[in-house]
């Protein structure tokens, strides 16, 4: 299932394909590591200004084009959010790594595209890392943007590989290793992108306020919903030991 329509969409034949990894901005069903922390609407609130700022991060790269991939529930109220432009794909399987195994299986077979899946929850990266990140396609099968937690926040490719992602682990501090060794299982090249971060846990959320305090243009719905609670920011900073 695509919508919108595919015709008229910018970068549809573009050789680079950015798909967010996404779903519906509904309260329990995302950013519940931030709970009790934040309320379970607060905590959907967060997260959909942090996708349409991911979106608004995505629209800003020339000749991309850019997909969301979501579950299947999931894709009428994502297509309403995403606007013109943008396809929204409904994942095969439950879980992230279905869904990512449905990106590259939906965009990168027999293609030659250089196809890079993007967390919904790092609008703050630079877009020049993205744009680098597809560079490093250009010379590897596989990049990876390796989070400080023992994850990623990017996975790109030039072909489908559906074991790429098999096993578990997705979401928790060996998901990186266990896609290494599965690259290294599959004799694939692996490039990097630069470490950063997205936002699960409290102290990601600090830090993030953090630093949209400084450079709140970075994105600019988010830096606002963080400006507006500053102190519930505060109480929960006391309360994780960040000053």
């Amino acid at each position: 299932m695509k919508s919108p329509s595919e015709s008229g969409v910018p970068g549809l034949n573009s050789d680079r394909v950015l798909v967010i990894m996404a779903k519906a901005p509904r309260p329990g069903a995302v950013k519940t590591r931030l709970i009790p922390g934040l309320s379970l609407q607060a905590a959907a609130g967060f997260y959909g200004c942090l996708l349409g700022d991911t979106l608004a991060l995505a629209g800003s790269l020339v000749g991309v084009e850019i997909a969301i991939m979501c579950p299947d529930s999931d894709v009428d109220e994502l297509a309403g959010v995403a606007g013109h432009g943008v396809r929204v794909v409904a994942q095969r399987g439950k879980g992230l790594a279905a869904g990512l195994t449905s990106v590259f299986a939906q965009f990168g077979e027999g293609s030659g595209r250089r196809i890079i899946a993007f967390n919904s929850d790092s609008p703050h990266l630079p877009r020049s890392v993205i744009e680098a990140a597809f560079e490093t396609l250009v010379a590897h099968d596989v990049v990876i943007g390796p989070t400080s937690d023992g994850g990623y926040y990017l996975v790109g490719a030039k072909a489908s590989h559906p074991t790429l992602f098999m096993g578990d682990g997705m979401g928790t501090g060996s998901a990186l290793e266990r896609l290494l060794s599965r690259t290294r299982v599959l004799e694939l090249s692996v490039g990097f992108a630069d470490p950063f971060y997205d936002i699960d846990v409290t102290d990601d959320l600090i830090r993030l306020a953090l630093d949209l305090g400084r450079a709140p243009a970075l994105a600019p719905r988010t830096a606002t919903w963080l400006k507006e609670r500053e102190d519930v920011l505060a109480r929960l900073g006391a309360g994780t030991g960040n000053r």
